[in-house]
């Protein structure tokens, strides 16, 4: 074989180049494409969109916006609860395990008043043990977000429910704690600094 000859032989084996060509959408899927459009344009022209308030929970946005307090004075330490607390000690009170302690049985929740006053009032940073296990995990600073009511209330709400059994928090004793440590500039240190105030 000569060279040349050789050079054919491996054109002859070389693929062609590839090219674009006409390949219709099959027919079955064009199909199903159709009618799924057919039946999204039938379902919005058939439903009632009107968002009746029957077909809902029944509140409105004036029901969805933050309502400290009330005309009278009284405030929803429930409704505190919902906007500030639930996302880390979920609505049940109990927590996320591992990550998050929970409410519910908490001796620190059952505890002295005013330790946990100060909880609220300036954080916590470090390791907090509640019920036998150890969270490290950062409480946020509430001191500059609530006023004293404010703090009675939610803490009188958690005492008071997730099977909790404790008593009222007054908030004559959430302005004496935010008195008494007006100074502090950091969060508690969990069970180090906390400890001694139980």
């Amino acid at each position: 074989m000569t060279d040349g000859s050789k050079k054919i032989d491996a054109q002859q084996r070389e693929h062609s180049d590839p090219y674009e060509g006409s390949h219709p959408v099959p027919k079955f899927v064009f199909a199903l494409i159709t009618l799924t459009f057919c039946w999204a344009i039938y379902y919005i022209a058939s439903s009632n969109l009107s968002n009746q308030p029957e077909l809902g929970d029944h509140r409105t946005m004036a029901d969805l916006a933050p309502q400290a307090g009330s005309k009278s004075g009284v405030v929803d330490g429930a409704q505190i609860f919902a906007a500030q607390c639930v996302a880390c000690h979920q609505a049940g009170g109990t927590g996320l395990p591992g990550v998050f302690p929970p409410l519910a049985g908490s001796e620190w929740v059952m505890g002295k008043e005013s330790t946990l006053v100060q909880i609220l009032l300036h954080g916590i940073s470090g390791s907090l043990t509640v019920k036998g296990t150890v969270y490290k995990g950062e409480m946020p600073v509430f001191k500059d977000k609530l006023n004293d009511a404010e703090i009675a209330a939610v803490l009188t709400y958690v005492r008071s429910s997730f099977g909790n059994a404790a008593g009222k928090v007054d908030a004559a004793l959430v302005k004496t704690g935010r008195e008494a440590s007006k100074d502090r500039k950091l969060p508690w240190s969990g069970d180090d600094e906390l400890g001694k105030l139980k």
